[in-house]
């Protein structure tokens, strides 16, 4: 269960992840030309943002799938991003074990870089294409690990090869040798290989073919098991996040609108915006879907609505959610929603 809102994680229990009012902002504005605009007959300077994410919280207990869904563009990847510190926050506060990380200097987050690491969507992008399978797996044990011999290293990387259902004649191979299932096979080698605690896997299925989904998702739920491992789980398919998820999260344009146990969340959504999207759930033998159709359009995250970002789209908004934005609070069984309806017990 989530601590309360603006308060550091418990020392005595602490989660294994714990994020506070997190926030990221990216600037496009280009170059000096690009930001050059006439205002009241001036030529002024004006920059343009992203919010990508806004004061975003929550807590990952150690052992858990904790999924993030979510609409194209709403921040999931940001998020996961975020997190693990490819991208440096605006604002907010990340905690690993207890420890606050999102300060650290790059030495400093090291001892970090093992026990936490990633899993990326695109596996044709993210290994390199000059170094065999063998080299892509040895550096990152070499790097943690600098007092293991050759001979460990090299018996390491085949134990793991081997347990993500590889072959260890593919370590002497080049990655365009491989098809998408085996050089996701490989991603999850790298992840593995220094024997981490934590994962952020980026919809790390999404680029396969279906086929071989299954696949994938059984190795990262057998590794979850035989390693005690705690993932973050970004994905847009809703019938794999109700298969592998302890808790979800439901992101809309950078806002968590809704946190919850996956079984109580699929059966009995709270947010509106989770409603109308677990209502585009194909489902077998029902004649009538009952699919939510919002209104209006997407707004963008560069001029982000006043108070609920959902508002406009939103079937029982009112004056209150055009002006306040709505606070992450906890409801029965665990479940967070950020809405005034809810909150109000009017929906």
């Amino acid at each position: 269960m989530m601590n309360d809102m603006n308060d550091a994680p418990s020392a005595q229990t602490p989660p294994i992840l714990s994020v506070r009012a997190l926030s990221k902002v990216f600037d496009i504005s280009g170059g000096l030309l690009d930001q050059l605009a006439l205002k009241d007959g001036r030529l002024r300077r004006v920059k343009t943002t992203v919010k990508a994410l806004n004061r975003v919280t929550f807590d990952i207990a150690p052992g858990e799938t904790f999924s993030v869904v979510g609409e194209s563009g709403c921040g999931k990847s940001t998020l996961g991003r975020t997190v693990i510190g490819l991208y440096p926050p605006n604002g907010g506060e990340v905690y690993y074990g207890g420890q606050r990380i999102d300060v650290l200097s790059p030495r400093q987050m090291l001892p970090f870089r093992r026990r936490m690491q990633m899993v990326f969507q695109d596996p044709y992008a993210s290994l390199n294409p000059r170094k065999r399978v063998a080299a892509i797996l040895e550096e990152p044990l070499r790097f943690h690990h600098p007092e293991l011999t050759a001979r460990e290293v090299g018996d390491r990387v085949k134990e793991v090869m081997e347990q993500v259902g590889g072959d260890v004649q593919w370590l002497t191979r080049l990655p365009h040798e491989f098809s998408g299932g085996q050089r996701q096979r490989i991603s999850i080698a790298r992840a593995l290989v220094v024997d981490p605690e934590f994962i952020v896997a980026d919809e790390p299925i999404s680029a396969l073919d279906v086929s071989i989904q299954a696949q994938i998702l059984n190795l990262m739920m057998d590794a979850r098991e035989q390693r005690g491992l705690t993932y973050m789980f970004i994905a847009h398919d809703l019938s794999v996040v109700a298969h592998i998820s302890t808790r979800v999260a439901v992101m809309y344009l950078g806002s968590l609108c809704e946190v919850a146990p996956a079984e109580t969340l699929f059966a009995a959504p709270r947010h509106p915006y989770t409603q109308a999207l677990l209502s585009a759930i194909p489902r077998l033998g029902k004649k009538k879907s009952g699919h939510v159709r919002l209104k209006g359009e997407v707004p963008t995250p560069i001029h982000l609505p006043t108070g609920c970002v959902f508002h406009g789209r939103c079937r029982y908004a009112d004056e209150r959610c055009v002006r306040e934005i709505p606070e992450l609070l906890e409801k029965d069984g665990g479940t967070h929603v950020a809405c005034h309806g809810v909150a109000e017990e009017r929906i």
